[in-house]
């Protein structure tokens, strides 16, 4: 005989998870048990449960394999869901397990009881409750495929007293589906797209996450249509430093975007739902080429919409679309990229501040001759492995990475690039490491993401995941504050009373170092990359350094004037 426990762990085996994240507890004990005498599984004790969701989001993220992750009755269900949140927008496939009060005690308001089903029923693309070994192995079967064939979260509920049911021992373990093979366009459509970039002179291309499978494809279109190719966040891997690459939009991005986008007379949207439309060119044609109708015109009026796998309908189009000649446009775009590179180089100079160029600006940015964030992003990037894992928490740090790091190689990244939680890049990263030890994972750290998870460092040292965490110490909720003075506001609310975060890492059992002069960052990265272990650097930088958006308005401009003299009036001081 087997049980209900059993069986479901060792369908997850078979499929090839390797890790389970989540906190033990009551009605998942048959579960972490059955984990305990399976050999092919290792079980993620973590210190919180959201924690344990990003970490199995991060991995189904990587391997396109299922996530899994588990939170016990209530309380530690509830925990999950930011996490879970997460894995949605960013359409991975993760399979919660969540523990429920004993089947006579459902629906009697049993203490720390709530309805997962109805709790979880917006964020997964399957819910279910187990409350007889008969309808196993179809549950498990089906809530796997629904996250795997769906790309999504699925939730499987136990109640307390269902683990534990026996089954046959003749009962085979569950058998997950494949997705279907990427489907390609319709060819009418093909061709009128076809026929309105034939008709264009300047062609700019938005390339997303989408066009990474068709990498090879996408490059060649650009090549044809002498496109300069605007990058999202997430198409960093594999198209950063290319021929055609000239830059982020949106406000990680550089000027070389708009200058794209303003010189174009038509917009090719390949495998984006890049929603900032206010960055994006207004009154020329659009072609755009998802996997998925429904984000076909949300973001912008499409002229041209062909729903297909992007590399499907990349390869498909080629042949329809003819080589121009002029690469005008391009150049104007890339020459803007180039200048505006070098130019935020000089922030990297750890005398920067000590130049003529940079006393100036240091009174207004950095009076407390902090490191600038510029420098010590440079530096990771610098010294980190060309295939390393990078992770950034969303705010600041993202900006800095998105800028000053490169994507280039075998390098990965990872961040709530979608949902935009604070907190997620140490769980990923943590993720990352479970998954191969020898690869180096740094995580990209704001203090204050860093800090409302800080017990997790924790499971980076009782598990010895040799993660390197890199916090940018401002003292502050720096993009709040940076929104606050945008809009004429004056900071309140963001600042943040750190600890020395080095000294708690040391306490936690992580390699610590601290540091607060910019000539010492160098050094200091170097000693993080090279440790045996899990590693965390704490750099005090610059609170008011200024990240300016491609397309910075008038309203932006004096909404941070006066949110200077706000603070510099009212500041008790």
């Amino acid at each position: 005989m087997t049980t209900i426990a059993e069986h479901l762990v060792e369908s997850l085996a078979e499929h090839g998870v390797t890790q389970v994240w989540g906190v033990v507890g009551d009605a998942l004990n048959p579960v972490t048990d059955a984990i305990r005498r399976e050999d092919r599984i290792e079980w993620m004790g973590v210190r919180h449960e959201e924690v344990a969701a990003f970490a199995a989001g991060a991995q189904a993220q990587l391997t396109d394999r299922l996530g899994v992750c588990m939170g016990t009755v209530g309380p530690g269900a509830i925990h999950l869901l930011n996490g879970l949140y997460d894995a949605k927008k960013s359409h991975t496939p993760v399979l919660a397990i969540c523990g429920q009060v004993p089947r006579p005690d459902i629906g009697s308001d049993f203490f720390q009881e709530v309805d997962n089903d109805v709790l979880f029923s917006d964020v997964a693309v399957f819910t279910a409750t187990v409350t007889s070994e008969k309808q196993l192995p179809g549950i498990v079967e089906q809530a796997a495929n629904a996250a795997l064939t769906e790309r999504g979260v699925a939730v499987l509920t136990l109640p307390g007293d269902v683990g534990g049911l026996e089954l046959p021992s003749a009962v085979a373990p569950g058998r997950f589906a494949r997705p279907a093979a990427a489907a390609g366009p319709d060819l009418q459509s093909l061709g009128a797209a076809a026929a309105a970039i034939n008709v264009a002179e300047r062609v700019t291309m938005l390339v997303g996450r989408g066009a990474r499978p068709a990498r090879a494809a996408t490059l060649a279109l650009a090549e044809r249509l002498a496109a300069p190719m605007v990058i999202t966040l997430q198409a960093k891997e594999g198209f950063e430093g290319t021929d055609h690459e000239v830059g982020l939009s949106g406000l990680l991005g550089g000027p070389a975007s708009k200058v794209a986008f303003d010189g174009c007379d038509l917009l090719l949207m390949v495998g984006t739902d890049f929603p900032y439309v206010e960055f994006l060119p207004e009154g020329v044609p659009v072609v755009q080429i998802d996997h998925a109708g429904r984000h076909i015109g949300r973001r912008a009026v499409v002229t041209h919409p062909v729903v297909g796998d992007a590399g499907e309908t990349v390869e498909a189009l080629l042949p329809l679309v003819q080589a121009k000649t002029d690469r005008a446009h391009l150049d104007a775009a890339r020459s803007r990229h180039e200048s505006w590179r070098e130019r935020q180089q000089s922030f990297v100079d750890p005398d920067y501040d000590r130049k003529p160029k940079g006393l100036l600006r240091r009174k207004v940015d950095n009076p407390d001759a902090r490191v600038r964030p510029e420098l010590l992003a440079a530096t990771v990037d610098r010294h980190a492995a060309a295939d390393a894992v990078f992770t950034a928490d969303t705010g600041m740090s993202t900006t800095w990475l998105a800028r000053f790091v490169r994507m280039t190689g075998g390098r990965r990244l990872l961040g709530s690039f979608n949902l935009g939680s604070m907190a997620n890049a140490m769980p990923q990263a943590l993720g990352a490491a479970a998954l191969d030890r020898t690869r180096q994972t740094i995580a990209f750290c704001g203090d204050g993401g860093l800090t409302m998870l800080l017990g997790d460092l924790l499971t980076a040292a009782s598990h010895d995941l040799p993660v390197k965490i890199v916090v940018f110490d401002n003292g502050s909720l720096g993009m709040v504050k940076l929104e606050m003075e945008q809009a004429g506001l004056p900071a309140f609310g963001t600042t943040l009373h750190n600890p020395d975060l080095a000294a708690v890492a040391r306490a936690t059992g992580l390699h610590g170092i601290r540091v607060e002069d910019p000539h010492d960052v160098d050094a200091a990265v170097r000693d993080l990359l090279a440790h045996d272990g899990p590693a965390l650097l704490d750099v005090v930088t610059s609170a008011d350094e200024i990240a300016v958006p491609p397309r910075p308005t008038l309203a932006q401009g004096w909404g941070f004037a006066i949110a200077k003299t706000k603070e510099f009036v009212e500041s008790p001081e």
